[in-house]
């Protein structure tokens, strides 16, 4: 009997490590939504200078199949159709002043990594890319 509860054990243990692995590295589209709450507000009411740019738009395509779609899906749909859905409706409602923000910043808690090293102007370009998702 003390043997099978050593397995039992060992199997809950490797279980619960499994979903702490897998919850450190939740995609932001199922994640908490958290980081939406720690971006300050001087940047969560700031404007995308490419507004309305069809130019920006089409460069802001380009830049996110080069760094985005690897995790993202080429139009925002994920590797898996449940995750990291851009067009889900926490994406859709923030304000380009927060989607910059998570672009410079990442969110390490959903896998997100940083984009600081691109252009402030790229990235700008990928949040109206971001925005024309559905």
């Amino acid at each position: 009997m003390a043997e099978r509860e050593a397995v039992m054990f060992r199997n809950s243990v490797c279980l619960g490590a499994a979903v702490l692995v897998f919850s450190t590295f939740l995609p932001a589209s199922i994640g908490d939504g958290e980081w939406l709450t720690r971006v300050p507000e001087k940047y969560r009411v700031q404007r995308n200078p490419y507004k309305k740019n069809s130019d920006a738009v089409v460069a802001g395509s380009k830049l996110f199949r080069q760094h985005c779609a690897e995790c993202h899906g080429t139009r925002g749909q994920g590797r898996d159709p449940r995750l990291n859905l851009l067009y889900s409706g926490r994406i859709k409602k923030a304000t380009p002043g927060q989607l910059e923000w998570l672009l410079t910043n990442g969110s390490k808690k959903n896998g997100m990594p940083s984009w600081s090293g691109l252009p402030e102007s790229e990235r700008w370009q990928i949040v109206s890319f971001l925005k024309t998702l559905e």
